[in-house]
């Protein structure tokens, strides 16, 4: 049990001597550009002199649509269609102030999302 309590007291210690952090949340439909991306994003965190974590792959959801083919008669007849949305997330460590400036005026790639938030 002691091992147990360590474990516990070291994951809040951490926690307590992180400091500052910055989640990015990011979503694109196609995964060569979230790559890419997410590589800028790295490059210019570790050009600033700030710790990063990730990127983690999120789980990728699908959205599927079905729509009929005919207007009238053959409803039967029918086309499948799916959208996929891939994410990815990452952490950036004890930020100074200018790897924050310098993330928030990024030129990313067309079609991707990004959320960053600061804790």
């Amino acid at each position: 049990m002691t091992t147990a309590n360590t474990t516990i007291q070291e994951t809040t210690e951490e926690k307590k001597e992180s400091g500052p952090k910055v989640r990015i949340k990011i979503r694109a439909y196609d995964n060569k550009i979230i790559d890419k991306a997410c590589k800028t994003i790295i490059d210019t965190a570790e050009r600033n002199g700030a710790k990063v974590v990730g990127p983690v792959p999120l789980p990728t959801e699908k959205n599927k649509f079905s729509v009929n083919r005919a207007t009238f008669v053959h409803k039967t007849a029918s086309e499948q269609y799916e959208i996929r949305t891939h994410k990815r997330l990452i952490d950036i460590l004890n930020p100074s102030p200018k790897a924050i400036d310098a993330l928030m005026n990024l030129n990313l790639p067309s079609g991707v999302d990004v959320e960053i938030k600061m804790n």
